[in-house]
């Protein structure tokens, strides 16, 4: 069932554009830089992650290369947490631990400062979309390989026939705006 799309009186869904075709054919792209280039839906958005963040106690958000950076530190901000960073192999300069995940043809991976999360935080995950679930299950990874709880997983949107959710059972998840179909 799809989520509901009116937060602090704004119809969030209305400022996702849909791009046909984009990146390949048959893929309807969600775009959400009209939520970002709007005040009212910007706000909308962050205000509804952070009353997330702090429903589930969260003490810090981590958020994913590249897009996971840009709400995720408002929503830290708005939730009175810290933000911390997971990104592509190779680009924090300090000691990391690491958490491969499956693409459709290959794997990934994504890193985080080994002293980013304290042991017994709790953390909220936070990406902009969830689709297949694999980048979220590997945040939560990170989370837990450094001895912090996965507090919750926070998402402005799923793609709910990608089925990303199954990916993270176990695990408290909300999104703001869900989509049945692509």
């Amino acid at each position: 069932m799809s989520a509901p799309g009116a937060f602090g009186g704004v119809e969030l869904r209305s400022y996702i554009r849909e791009i046909p075709d984009f990146p390949k054919e048959g893929v309807g792209f969600k775009d959400i830089t009209p939520v970002l280039s709007s005040p009212e839906a910007l706000q909308a958005s962050v205000s509804a992650l952070a009353d997330y963040a702090r429903e589930v106690g969260a003490e810090v958000i981590i958020g994913a290369e590249a897009r996971g950076f840009l709400l995720g530190p408002a929503i830290a901000l708005g939730a009175g947490c810290g933000f911390v960073l997971a990104r592509k192999p190779g680009k924090l300069p300090y000691t990391t631990v690491r958490a491969e995940y499956l693409l459709e043809y290959g794997t990934d991976a994504l890193e985080l400062h080994s002293d980013a999360v304290a042991h017994g935080a709790r953390v909220l995950v936070h990406d902009d979309l969830l689709a297949t679930g694999g980048t979220a299950k590997a945040l939560c990874d990170l989370v837990e390989q450094l001895g912090g709880t996965v507090a919750g997983c926070g998402f402005l949107i799923e793609l709910e026939f990608l089925e990303g959710r199954a990916k993270l059972e176990g695990f408290d998840v909300r999104a703001l705006l869900g989509y049945e179909a692509g």
